[in-house]
């Protein structure tokens, strides 16, 4: 592997830290592992809400570590239209955190969306957030 690949490779873990960093700050969790998690759930939850194009013009705007995160498990020839509401979406954040609950889902999603919404060009975001039905839609910081 050349030094350019690797230097990639390190640019990406640098910024994945910064954004894991970013959102444990924020929620004041001093857990960054915990953090992750949620970072992870949310990039994924928000991938299945998203049109199957507009998902992937976001992803190419995320660290390449968060960018394999995004797609872990996604197969969209099996996607099946779904109406999304924040129940629907907050349940499926609180599957990740099954063995120790969130106390408030759309809070640290919001906080969650708040990262996104730092780390990403204005204009993909306004995509992504016009994808979204108006309760979701919500949880999104101005």
């Amino acid at each position: 592997m050349s030094a350019s690949h690797l230097e990639t490779l390190d640019h990406s873990f640098h910024l994945a830290h910064e954004w894991i960093n970013d959102l444990d700050e924020a929620l004041g969790w001093n857990d960054k592992h915990r953090s992750y998690r949620l970072l992870r759930a949310v990039l994924q939850t928000l991938r299945d809400c998203l049109p199957i194009a507009e998902a992937a013009d976001f992803s190419a705007q995320l660290p390449l570590v968060f960018r394999g995160v995004f797609f872990e498990g996604w197969h969209p020839a099996a996607i099946k239209p779904r109406h999304w509401d924040l129940d629907h979406f907050c349940a499926r954040i609180d599957e990740y955190f099954a063995r120790d609950p969130l106390e408030d889902s759309g809070d640290v999603v919001s906080e969650a969306f708040g990262v996104l919404r730092r780390r990403i060009s204005a204009g993909e975001i306004e995509d992504v957030v016009g994808c979204l039905p108006a309760e979701i839609r919500a949880l999104w910081p101005a």
